[in-house]
C-alpha cells in the first residue's frame, strides 16, 4: 500500500513513524540553542557548586528549628494542609462520580461524552498553581481560592479515570438491566458501584498524595496558609536554611507515611 510500512502484522502511517524522530530532533535542537545562551553567560561555576554543596551540607545534614516556628505551629501548619487536601479530594471526588457517569461511553450518549471528556481535558491540560492563582484574582488570595481551584483540577482528574474504570463494565450487562426496567439509579448501584467501587477507592486514595503537594505547594505561592507557607517564610523572608531543612525533613516524613498507608490500602483491596 502506498505511503505504508509494515511492522510485524500492523501497518502503520509513515508520518506517524517518522513524529517520534521529529519530536526528539526539535527537543534536541532547543537543549543546544538552551546550552549556547547559558554559555553566553558569565556564570561562576566554581562558585555556584560550591554554594550548591554548602547551603545543601546545611538543608539536609543541620535541620534546626527556630523560634519562627514552634512545634504546635508546625503540627497545626500540617494540619492546615492535610484539611485542604482532604476536603477538596473528597469533595472533587463527589462531583467527579456523576460527572463520569456522563463521560462513559457505555453509560451516557456520545453527544454527552465528548462534551464532558473535551471541557475536563481543557482543565487538566492547565497545572493546578494556576487555577489556583486564577481564582486568587477573581475571588481573593486565601484558602477559598486554594480550595476552588484543587478542587477544579481534581475533577477534571478524577472525571477521567472514574469514567476508564466505568468503561470496563460489560455493556452487555448494561443493556440487560435496561432490558429488565432498571432506571439510571438502578444501574448506578447494580452495575456501576459493585464492579468500579474498588478502582474508585483508589483512585481517590492516589488523587488525595497528589492534593497533598499540591497544598504544599499552594500554601507558598498562593499564601493560602499551612507548611507551605511556613516553608515560603523561612527560605525567602528570614533566610533560615536550617529551619527550611526541618520543614522538608517533616514534608518527606509525611509523603512516606501516604506512601506506605497507599501500599497498605491497595493490598487489602486486592484482597478483597
Amino acid at each position: 500500500m502506498k505511503n505504508h510500512t509494515s511492522i510485524g502484522r500492523c501497518r502503520l502511517p509513515r508520518k506517524k513513524q517518522y513524529m517520534p524522530s521529529l519530536v526528539f530532533a526539535v527537543l534536541f535542537g532547543i537543549s543546544i540553542w538552551g546550552c549556547f545562551l547559558l554559555a553566553q553567560e558569565t556564570i561562576d561555576w566554581k562558585s555556584s557548586w560550591h554554594n550548591l554543596l554548602h547551603y545543601g551540607r546545611i538543608l539536609f545534614l543541620q535541620p534546626k528549628r527556630s523560634d519562627h516556628l514552634p512545634i504546635g505551629e508546625l503540627a497545626y501548619s500540617l494540619g492546615i494542609s492535610f484539611a485542604l487536601s482532604i476536603l477538596t479530594t473528597i469533595g472533587g471526588a463527589a462531583i467527579a462520580f456523576f460527572l463520569a457517569l456522563g463521560a462513559a461511553r457505555n453509560i451516557a450518549p456520545s453527544g454527552v461524552v465528548k462534551i464532558i471528556r473535551i471541557i475536563t481535558a481543557i482543565i487538566r491540560s492547565i497545572p493546578t498553581i494556576i487555577w489556583v492563582l486564577v481564582f486568587s484574582v477573581t475571588i481573593n488570595i486565601g484558602t477559598d481560592a486554594a480550595v476552588i481551584g484543587m478542587c477544579f483540577h481534581s475533577i477534571a482528574y478524577l472525571v477521567k479515570v472514574f469514567s476508564e474504570s466505568f468503561e470496563q463494565i460489560n455493556r452487555d450487562t448494561i443493556d440487560a438491566l435496561r432490558a429488565c426496567g432498571a432506571g439510571f439509579s438502578g444501574i448506578i448501584t447494580q452495575a456501576v458501584i459493585p464492579v468500579a467501587a474498588t478502582s474508585i477507592i483508589s483512585w481517590t486514595f492516589f488523587r488525595f498524595e497528589i492534593n497533598f503537594i499540591n497544598a504544599v505547594a499552594i500554601g507558598a505561592a498562593a499564601g493560602s496558609g499551612g507548611i507551605g507557607y511556613y516553608l515560603f517564610m523561612a527560605g525567602n523572608l528570614y533566610y533560615d536554611i536550617r529551619e527550611v531543612g526541618v520543614i522538608t525533613y517533616t514534608i518527606f516524613g509525611t509523603v512516606i507515611l501516604l506512601e506506605l498507608l497507599s501500599l497498605r490500602l491497595r493490598k487489602g483491596i486486592k484482597q478483597h
